[in-house]
């Protein structure tokens, strides 16, 4: 039978167990909390102390407006398809009311309502914003090579591209040669 030391000491192995792998029962913003040192927290959150938080944002931000500029646009081809068939003009004669720029105006704040709730929507979902939310920690912790690596790797790349490219054009010329030998003109 077990006694309640034991059942605290079971308790106490899988919290280190947890711990060591990285999971906590915690929510993500909970353990965040207690792993740091308590300081007073200021009224606004900077850039800077949202860590990986701040990509996600962003990245649904982006998504907003991608799905607000196609949206528009697709609502766009819609009216004015819809605005060139006789059928739909006389079922629907306000098709014809605005002009073609004051319907790009209007389909655009269209696409804007359709990416903000789509945005919103998804932002909802615990499965996405989760997924989001490792996506963004996991590109926090690669390590990105400095300037000197990038300029360097950048030279060996175009050294290697001209090298090659003298290669195959002596080639592709000595082959001429050859055929022109060969076969004659």
């Amino acid at each position: 039978m077990a006694t309640k030391d034991d059942d605290k000491d079971e308790r106490e192995d899988a919290a280190d167990l947890a711990d060591a792998e990285g999971a906590s029962s915690e929510p993500d913003g909970e353990r965040a909390e207690a792993t740091e040192p308590a300081q007073a927290e200021p009224e606004g959150t900077t850039p800077a102390q949202l860590g990986a938080l701040k990509y996600v944002h962003a990245a649904f931000f982006l998504a907003g407006i991608l799905v607000a500029y196609i949206g528009g646009k697709v609502l766009g081809v819609i009216w004015n398809r819809l605005a060139e068939w006789p059928a739909a003009v006389r079922a629907i004669p306000q098709l014809v009311n605005y002009p073609e720029d004051q319907r790009e105006t209007m389909t655009m704040i269209g696409g804007a309502l359709l990416g903000a709730l789509t945005v919103f929507q998804s932002y909802r979902k615990e499965s996405i914003r989760r997924w989001a939310d490792e996506v963004a920690t996991e590109l926090s912790k690669v390590t990105w090579p400095d300037r000197e690596a990038v300029v360097n790797g950048t030279v060996v790349v175009v050294v290697a591209s001209a090298v090659a490219t003298v290669y195959v054009t002596i080639l592709d010329r000595f082959w001429g040669f050859l055929t022109q030998l060969v076969y004659g003109a």
